[in-house]
């Protein structure tokens, strides 16, 4: 996040019109602000809006010698804040550890081997390179293909994040092909080694499309379980927010178990295309049953279905595939089930339809929806 970025989030927050991932990031980097510099520049929480203030007009009202705090020094609290991961931060070494999630509210971004961030611009083409200027791979418009000739002797990785209301398609050096749905970040190598399972970590969710090795099993993990293939399809999802972690399987098989238990065949649980295996976070059991598959997988292709949905989840998706706030103050209807199929309407439009055909009342204020 540059310096104009941050200064339009401190309009929009004048015109009351920012969304729930803006208002998170203005709020955290605020609160970081304040803690790293209370001590020479403002005091305690009263200060926010002098902190707001000076950023605006590019000044510090303080005396000269502090003066010197100017944009220079915002910027390098900026790339800390950044760096440090907004709520995703696991710390459990390079490979074990999940994909830091870098917080930009409107672009799709990568974060390279060396920790600097790059802005993915979906209407280009361009290639991505390493600090050393090697060609990773080529990115044109809303797809990224790695190269299987960037060859690395370790271990290194890069990580994708995609925002609320968009998505994009990632094509892994291996061949594997991943379509990330909004609100998701990868950690993934560069390349492959041979002799090493083929690993990544997902926050969110994501459709893999497994190119087959049977000598480098691929593996998915999402912080609480890993799933293993060797060449499949399949969905997972598994949001921070969401109390579940869902696999939907479409071709082939997959074995799930708890990431802290050594790969077992005979205690793993095996997945049958066209099931669900669902994993409540905390808990030590998975279970399967059936799947509606179309409605996993329908966001793909930019669709969005709910069939027997209860509510509560279906706000949660609405915000994540708009990138809106819903405000919810009829509580009552959390738990109600409903049935529902979109495609290329805008929010305004689904609520219309929401309203006309199960009379839920509601308003629209800039980018929110309020329900009554």
């Amino acid at each position: 996040m540059n310096e104009l970025e941050f200064k339009n989030l401190l309009e929009k927050q004048k015109r009351q019109s920012l969304t729930v991932q803006e208002k998170e990031l203005l709020n955290r980097f605020e609160t970081l602000l304040l803690e790293k510099n209370k001590a020479n520049v403002f005091r305690g929480e009263a200060h926010k809006d002098q902190l707001r203030n000076s950023i605006l007009e590019g000044v510090n009202h303080q005396n000269s010698r502090k003066k010197q705090f100017t944009w220079l020094h915002i910027a390098a609290s900026i790339v800390l804040f950044i760096s440090l991961g907004i709520g995703f931060s696991y710390q459990n070494g390079l490979f074990d550890s999940e994909p830091e999630r870098i917080v930009d509210v409107e672009n799709i971004t990568i974060q390279l081997e060396d920790g600097t961030t790059q802005i993915i611009n979906e209407n280009t083409t361009s290639r991505l390179v390493d600090k050393n200027g090697h060609i990773l791979g080529t990115q044109n418009g809303n797809q990224l293909v790695y190269s299987s000739e960037a060859k690395k002797e370790v271990l290194v990785y890069n990580t994708l994040t995609v925002p609320f209301g968009k998505r994009f398609e990632l094509q892994l050096s291996d061949g594997t092909n991943v379509h990330l749905n909004a609100g998701t970040s990868l950690k993934y190598p560069v390349n492959f080694i041979k002799g090493k399972d083929r690993k990544v970590f997902l926050i969110g969710e994501a459709y893999f499309k497994v190119a087959k090795d049977v000598e480098h099993p691929f593996i998915v993990n999402t912080n609480e379980i890993d799933v293993r293939v060797l060449g499949t399809q399949f969905n997972i999802s598994s949001y921070p927010e969401d109390t579940q972690i869902n696999t939907v399987l479409i071709e082939g098989a997959v074995s799930i178990y708890k990431k802290d238990e050594v790969y077992n065949v005979e205690t793993a649980t095996n997945l049958k295309p066209g099931f669900k295996a669902t994993f409540q976070k905390g808990g030590s059991q998975i279970t399967t049953e059936e799947a509606d598959t179309e409605m996993h997988t329908a966001w793909i292709d930019g669709g969005i279905i709910f069939r027997r949905v209860p509510f509560d989840k279906i706000i949660k998706k609405l915000e994540r595939h708009y990138n809106v706030e819903i405000i919810n103050n009829n509580e009552s209807l959390n738990n109600v089930e409903f049935g529902a199929s979109f495609d290329i309407e805008t929010i305004e439009q689904v609520f219309e339809a929401l309203n006309e055909n199960y009379n839920i009342d509601y308003k629209v204020e800039k980018n929110k929806i309020i329900i009554n």
